[in-house]
């Protein structure tokens, strides 16, 4: 069986059949996994019909979260890679760098979270304050976790992510205290410039670090500027779009009745004509009859009018 990207044909197709199940609404979820299942087993697909069987129905948050990768790629990506650069930060920064990258990651996450549940509005289904709550949640672990975030970059989630405690609060780094730089003496004694060099390297990597995550930072926030702008943009191009369409069913609505109350007066139209030509011919023979009457009753007055002569 021929390749396709390191696997075969079968188990691409069976992937691709996976990524397009966990973006079905739950609510349809079951029926379209049989559906698929069924599909594949009379192909012949046995193993895979397996494999699709055996997929479990997602939450409304997980959906939610699956859909938002699978809808915007390169946003999604960009929020991957946050996460990598704040995880490594947090592992050397201060309690001030700390406490300025968690509030611009609540800033991106309740961004991206109102973005995914604007996306599962448009299919059809509004998320609740619990599941709003589970989808930020899931987008938190996505940042602190580095395996939370493997997961999620599969978009397959069947549950929400429940992010570690210390990450998302803010207060500490994952894996330990916050690192406090060391205050430097006002007059260091000759015998410890390596241990001052030392010092200084690591203050500049932390700076260097604390600088790349708030340039991933800044740059999250500003694509999703531009991406709440399009929406926005969006939003009102189709709002505009239903009004004009409502406004064309309702002239369509008009026009067909106007054509159904034409039709009909048509009919009676016809009706009536058919019955003013049934009746005209119906005077036509009568008068012609009365012709033929009038003139057989001439012809007897004039015979005997001659026979009385």
């Amino acid at each position: 069986m021929a390749r396709k990207h390191g696997r075969t044909d079968a188990a691409s197709d069976v992937e691709d059949v996976l990524d397009e199940l966990y973006t079905t609404p739950p609510p349809d979820f079951v029926a379209r996994r049989n559906e698929l299942a069924a599909a594949a087993e009379t192909s012949g697909q046995v193993e895979e019909a397996r494999l699709i069987q055996a997929a479990r129905r997602p939450t409304l948050a997980a959906w939610a979260a699956n859909l938002l990768l699978r809808s915007q790629p390169e946003e999604s990506g960009r929020f991957l890679e946050l996460g990598r650069a704040l995880r490594e930060a947090y592992r050397t920064l201060d309690a001030e760098g700390i406490k300025e990258l968690s509030e611009q990651r609540r800033s991106i996450v309740s961004a991206l979270s109102r973005q995914a549940a604007e996306l599962a509005r448009a299919a059809g289904h509004r998320l609740s304050d619990a599941a709003r709550q589970d989808l930020e949640s899931t987008l938190r672990a996505v940042l602190a976790d580095q395996d939370a975030a493997g997961h999620w970059a599969t978009g397959r989630l069947e549950n929400a992510l429940t992010p570690p405690s210390a990450f998302p609060s803010g207060t500490a780094p994952a894996g330990g205290t916050p690192h406090k730089p060391r205050r430097r003496a006002a007059a260091p004694s000759s015998g410890t410039p390596a241990k001052n060099d030392l010092a200084d390297r690591r203050r500049r990597k932390r700076q260097e670090e604390l600088a790349q995550a708030r340039k991933a930072a800044k740059e999250a926030e500003r694509h999703l500027r531009d991406q709440r702008t399009e929406q926005a943009g969006a939003d009102a191009a189709l709002r505009r779009a239903r009004h004009r369409h409502d406004r064309a069913r309702e002239r369509e609505t008009a026009a067909e009745q106007q054509l159904q109350q034409a039709r009909e007066e048509l009919q009676r139209a016809d009706r009536e004509q058919q019955e003013a030509e049934d009746r005209l011919r119906t005077a036509a023979d009568a008068l012609a009859r009365a012709e033929q009457a009038a003139r057989a009753t001439a012809d007897e007055v004039e015979r005997l009018a001659g026979s009385d002569g």
